[in-house]
């Protein structure tokens, strides 16, 4: 691509969203961050913010016009109903002539036939049969997932994590952001149509994720894993539809999907994923405000 093409990082406010702003901008590529709190956003220097919303299309005709190619995600809570928010990215980036889109999907995509499939489906489906070059990735579980720890541990040595005991193999959404970039900037079409299943370096439960935490911080943190009727209350409380919380947790409890160690990110980027522990120090700073 040319030093004058535009990427456009929607979500840029977002773990991976920031991260690819970052990784973008630091290899000299011209970046516009795309977000609904624009005052909010702090980025490199030389990259433009704008204000998009998937409500709102004309803020979005105006934040895709003159890009090249674009990094899509969506936040949008799943429910029984079809997606709205990447239709109307997708939408945007058709009438306002982007070339290529790289989509931030979940692992397993459409696959199966529960709430989350048929919502992963409509998703990657209206991106993939947009007419636009396109690239799908499919992460599994975040190791900053654990950020939300950070206030417990705070507060004490007792940190309240669901199915602590079920093992995944978390991926550093930097990890995550290079395939992104690679995605983005690839001339030769190697991503093309391309559907990226990632993982980290490792299977690891929450258990073991927290006491990889326990030694850079030096305390004795102890899981505590709360009951199934409480961590139903918690997904309600967040906004999940119960059709949404049933399917998540038949994902959880009756399946080892994600469990398995996968090539892509060492494939794509030339060198292994980021193991947590790593992870976990380069964002030493997010547990640093806990009682010594």
């Amino acid at each position: 691509m040319t030093d004058t093409e535009v990427i456009l990082v929607t979500g840029a406010s977002g773990h991976v969203g920031g991260e690819l702003v970052a990784q973008l901008a630091a290899t000299g590529h011209r970046v516009r961050a795309m977000t609904r709190k624009p005052h909010d956003l702090t980025v490199p220097s030389g990259v433009e913010v704008v204000a998009g919303d998937a409500a709102d299309p004309a803020s979005l005709t105006q934040a895709f016009t003159g890009v090249d190619r674009a990094f899509l995600m969506s936040a949008e809570n799943v429910t029984a109903t079809r997606p709205t928010h990447l239709p109307a990215l997708v939408d945007a980036a058709v009438r306002t002539g982007v070339r290529h889109l790289v989509l931030l999907s979940v692992f397993q995509g459409g696959e199966g036939g529960d709430v989350f499939a048929d919502w992963w489906g409509h998703s990657e489906r209206s991106v993939t049969e947009s007419g636009l070059r396109t690239t799908v990735l499919r992460p599994g579980r975040f190791m900053s997932n654990a950020l939300a720890w950070a206030p417990q541990i705070a507060r004490g040595d007792d940190v309240v994590i669901p199915f602590a005991h079920r093992p995944t193999t978390s991926i550093d959404p930097a990890d995550i952001a290079a395939v992104a970039a690679a995605a983005l900037t690839d001339t030769a079409g190697h991503h093309d149509g391309g559907v990226h299943p990632l993982s980290g370096p490792a299977v690891m439960t929450p258990v073991e994720e927290l006491a990889a935490i326990a030694t850079m911080v030096a305390r004795p943190l102890r899981v505590v894993e709360p009951p199934l009727e409480q961590i139903r209350a918690g997904m309600a409380r967040g906004g999940m539809s119960e059709a949404a919380i049933d399917a998540a947790l038949a994902r959880t409890l009756d399946s080892d999907a994600g469990t398995e160690v996968l090539p892509t990110v060492e494939r794509v980027l030339g060198g292994p994923a980021r193991p947590f522990a790593a992870w976990a120090e380069a964002h030493r700073d997010a547990f640093a405000g806990v009682r010594p």
